[in-house]
């Protein structure tokens, strides 16, 4: 995911710009509840009359961020070995929760979610299209028989973006290079081992028990 993109237009189109980027912003500091027309203008540094004038509810402007926000696109890595692949994603990724803006996308998609039914099915919409983006990486590396042929692009891609995620959501942790070169890593070694496999997986209790009732040999 990028951020900070420039957008053309010209005053209209930059005061446009000006109030989604302070939405996402605003979502990110004070969640759906404590966001408010106001807080955005003055973020913003617009009339508040300016954003009635395109946007005339709530909920109509945070449906409106999130849906800019899903426009930005993610520049795909593309090394010709899987391995560097992900470790670019990965540090792709990290680069971008780190920035003001794309951390506060992230957090405004969450806070979003939990507002409307509109801005959940945008903040859908949001995800489906990073995986989608996203999905080549998987495929090459599927077409040079790296991985096994059936394995799902969606929950390797997931596995890899899950740790750096959880970091910035839930323990506040440091977004550090090691982090992002062990999502890159463990992702790797996992979908080599098969783990994202279509095909039905012994559970792991099972998988336990069959082992310890094998004869010993010797």
């Amino acid at each position: 995911m990028t951020t900070g993109e420039t957008r053309p237009g010209g005053r209209t189109a930059r005061n446009a710009a000006a109030v989604l980027d302070a939405t996402i912003a605003e979502l990110g500091d004070r969640g759906y509840e404590g966001l408010s027309i106001e807080s955005v203008a003055q973020r913003a540094g617009v009339h508040k009359t300016t954003i009635y004038r395109r946007w005339t509810t709530k909920d109509q402007l945070v449906v409106a961020a999130l849906a800019d926000a899903a426009e930005r696109r993610t520049e795909i890595p593309d090394t010709g070995d899987t391995e560097r692949d992900l470790l670019a994603l990965a540090h792709a990724v990290r680069a971008t929760l780190r920035s003001p803006i794309g951390s506060a996308t992230v957090r405004a998609l969450v806070t979003g979610s939990a507002s409307s039914a509109e801005a959940r099915a945008v903040a859908r919409a949001f995800w489906l299209t990073r995986m989608k983006e996203t999905r080549p990486i998987v495929e090459r590396a599927i077409a040079r028989a790296d991985i096994p042929s059936d394995t799902e692009p969606d929950e390797m891609l997931m596995y890899l973006t899950a740790p750096l995620h959880h970091r910035l959501l839930v323990t506040a942790q440091p977004l550090t290079r090691a982090a992002a070169d062990a999502a890159a890593a463990a992702t790797y070694a996992a979908a080599k081992a098969g783990v994202f496999s279509k095909r039905p997986r012994v559970p792991v209790g099972e998988a336990m028990r069959r082992s310890s009732s094998r004869p010993r040999v010797g």
